[in-house]
């Protein structure tokens, strides 16, 4: 019964190649105010986008641009690739998820064109948030660059 409050620490796995920055530097009031949760961002040097824990996908956005993932240890994570670029509408954004899928850490979930996306006038900027405010206990995020696919930190929930 006292499991219930048991800790749970995950390792989470770089998403997208490129430089890790504070949430609150994001050009967006939502996320840099931590409106739908704490987290990082990434500005991405190349366009693939991987999932940072093994999980379920539990929402893809239809314009592509945004992916909710539950870890196997319940910590919810949005990904939200770039700063307005849902009106893009799915322009520049290939999926490779459906809700529903079972990925593990490191799976492709989407890849990005990222010229296309600098050329319509949209950031790069990438949230990572972890959406269950009461949740989350610690993150330790490596604030470096760092190659997609390798150990950028860790989060603690209970």
């Amino acid at each position: 019964m006292l499991g219930i409050f048991k800790k749970k620490t995950i390792n989470l796995m770089m998403p997208i190649e490129g430089q890790v920055i504070k949430i609150e530097a994001v050009p967006d009031p939502a996320f840099s105010q931590k409106m739908l949760g704490d987290g990082f961002a990434i500005k991405p040097s190349k366009g693939k986008v991987y999932s940072p824990v093994r999980g379920k996908i539990v929402q893809r956005f239809p314009t592509n641009h945004a992916i909710g993932i539950e870890s196997t240890e319940g910590l919810e994570i949005l990904i939200h690739f770039g700063i307005n670029t849902v009106e893009l509408k799915g322009k520049g954004f290939k999926n490779h998820v459906d809700v529903g899928d079972v990925v593990e850490a490191g799976a492709l979930l989407l890849e990005v064109d990222l010229d296309y996306v600098k050329n319509q006038g949209k950031s790069l900027i990438t949230p990572i948030v972890f959406t269950k405010r009461n949740q989350l206990k610690q993150q330790r995020i490596n604030f470096e660059s760092i190659k997609a696919r390798e150990k950028c930190g860790q989060v603690t929930i209970k």
